[in-house]
């Protein structure tokens, strides 16, 4: 089928639930897109934060083939090879001790948010004081579902579907004060990405985090650090917060684990873990033969070839050139994030929409969030040629979007 024809058929036969760019992909190698005419796409979005090896990867292709050969669903009453081998690995990079495995991000976070209110429920009946509240952070994303977007900020993703879950409080990000006015011993666990995604780039304060950790450990609340987007690497370590030296009681894991194939994880403390009990929460195909071998061949190529220093050292070398172009540029209000999750913040909304559409028509694929904000969440194996060919795009088309409008890049006024 072509493009035409599957637009057809979707516009007559799918919900209308996502607003899609007009290309059709057919492949993938390395960190490229190929469309059904053959062109290749620099692809520094993979699949939103999802194919960190890129496509086509080897180690990956192995390992579908050798367990879809044997083994593809057991379900969670029996027992398969790869459970143990991943929990393993994951309890050890995170530094947290038990792990429960999952579909999706969103299935992940309302994990966490059972697992909290759960836990509460666990030490009022010890005699504490503690509630069923949570607090969120404003321009939160935590996903779809009922309770991960109870804890989503923006109201266009609750107010159609409401009333969603009760009990949820929005702090603004970074605000101390606010923070330590809306906790209390309601409260039963603080909601943060450590690097908020949908949000915007946004990084949390050093302080902030401090605050909320020490605000859970005074009344048993727990803290739960969102890291869907940002973990499993792609800040350039292992997870966000551990740039802070700061331990979450709960944090949540999807995108990257599984290299495309479907697979979320809430990991916490043994302390937290008592919150569940058999029967208490479940997944039918969650954590499956296929899903744990791929992850598993994931974090061993990621281990095997240092890809850490790779991501950090490629996310060094970006950061710093995106921010040159803004010196060059005035429209380019900010450049924030971290490791191989990076934003550039535009002086406007319909600007950000143009440029990212312009660099699709030069064949590199970026997106929009937060509406003015230029989002990089490239594959792991990015390279530096990669960056000054998606930098060099960005700077011609800001240059020639600034003279269409009758203004002139921040450079080029310094000379006039």
């Amino acid at each position: 089928m072509k493009l035409a024809s599957i637009q057809a058929a979707e516009n007559k036969l799918l919900l209308h639930t996502y607003e899609r760019n007009p290309y059709l992909f057919v492949s993938g190698q390395g960190v490229y897109l190929r469309d059904e005419e053959g062109n290749d796409f620099l692809d520094l979005l993979s699949g939103i934060g999802v194919s960190a090896l890129g496509y086509a990867h080897p180690a990956i292709e192995a390992a579908i083939l050798d367990q879809s050969k044997r083994l593809l669903h057991t379900s969670n009453l029996f027992y398969h090879e790869g459970t143990a081998n991943l929990a393993l690995r994951l309890t050890e990079i995170s530094g947290l001790d038990r792990i429960f495995f999952c579909n999706s991000g969103t299935e992940a976070w309302e994990a966490a948010l059972k697992l909290a209110r759960s836990h509460a429920r666990l030490l009022r009946e010890k005699g504490r004081k503690i509630g069923t509240k949570f607090l969120a952070m404003e321009h939160s994303f935590h996903g779809r579902t009922m309770g991960s977007v109870a804890t989503t900020h923006k109201e266009k993703y609750r107010e159609p579907f409401g009333p969603v879950m009760p009990d949820v409080e929005f702090v603004r990000f970074n605000d101390l004060d606010d923070l330590r006015a809306k906790f209390s011993e309601a409260v039963c666990g603080i909601c943060i990405e450590p690097l908020q995604g949908e949000g915007g780039i946004h990084p949390v304060s050093q302080e902030f985090f401090a605050a909320a950790r020490e605000l859970c450990d005074s009344t048993g609340a727990l803290l739960l650090a969102d890291e869907i987007q940002s973990g499993l690497g792609r800040t350039g370590k292992w997870f966000a917060y551990q740039h802070y030296g700061i331990l979450p009681d709960i944090t949540t894991l999807a995108k990257p684990i599984a290299g495309g194939i479907p697979m979320g994880a809430m990991l916490c403390t043994d302390e937290a873990a008592l919150g569940f009990t058999p029967g208490q929460h479940g997944t039918t195909f969650g954590g499956g033969p296929l899903a744990c071998a791929v992850a598993i061949a994931v974090l061993d190529t990621m281990q095997r070839e240092n890809m850490l220093v790779h991501i950090q050292s490629t996310g060094d070398f970006f950061k710093a050139k995106l921010q040159e172009l803004a010196a060059r540029h005035d429209c380019i209000i900010d450049v924030r994030g971290a490791g191989l999750m990076l934003g550039i913040e535009l002086n406007s909304a319909e600007l950000a929409k143009q440029v990212a559409a312009q660099m699709m028509e030069r064949r590199i694929i970026i997106n929009r969030t937060s509406e003015t904000v230029l989002r990089f969440l490239p594959p792991y194996i990015l390279e530096r040629k990669h960056v000054e060919i998606a930098v060099n795009a960005l700077d011609e088309i800001l240059k020639d979007l600034a003279a269409y409008a009758g203004t002139a890049p921040a450079g080029e006024k310094a000379h006039g």
